[in-house]
């Protein structure tokens, strides 16, 4: 293993909460903007213990609700169970394959928005309805597809470096 080996994954974190609040605001509205927060965490977790991921997940999560201070502790509730249950699904789904992460990224987004709306306790009515049935899967959807394309293109970048014996 290379001395540089080891600052690849915070490398990559740092870029990702960069994104986030550079380029996040010009790729559309809020409701169908890849969240790259959230796939920091759920890159995290595909490599990391379940206690671990949720650990980071709440720390997601406060920083999350210190931008959002109305519904102040639904992200961090809904951020440490996507964590913890993300890391735990990727030891039973075996999450090497990219269309596994691609889901994986894509329920995670979907199920920390259904927490984050029943924690705050805006579960009622149509707009409800059109958060979890529209906008939260376009959501999904955009986080999964950059995702899958970042995990594609630094491939090499992200596998671990196995040592020649």
């Amino acid at each position: 293993m290379r001395r540089t080996d080891r600052y690849r994954y915070p490398i990559i974190m740092t870029l990702l909460v960069l994104l986030q609040f550079t380029v996040r605001s010009h790729l559309g509205g809020d409701r169908v903007a890849p969240d790259f927060l959230l796939l920091a965490l759920l890159i995290y977790t595909v490599r990391a213990e379940p206690g671990k991921s949720a650990a980071a997940g709440l720390i997601l999560g406060l920083l999350r609700d210190a931008l959002t201070p109305a519904s102040f502790g639904a992200g961090m509730l809904a951020h440490t169970l996507v964590g913890f249950a993300s890391s735990w699904a990727k030891a039973v789904f075996f999450a090497e394959h990219m269309f596994v992460k691609g889901c994986l990224f894509f329920a995670g987004v979907w199920i920390r928005n259904f927490i984050v709306l029943f924690a705050a306790g805006r579960l009622q009515g149509s707009q409800a309805a059109w958060e979890l049935l529209v906008w939260s899967p376009l959501q999904s959807l955009t986080t999964a597809l950059v995702g899958v394309a970042m995990l594609w293109f630094l491939r090499d970048w992200l596998q671990p470096r196995r040592s020649i014996a």
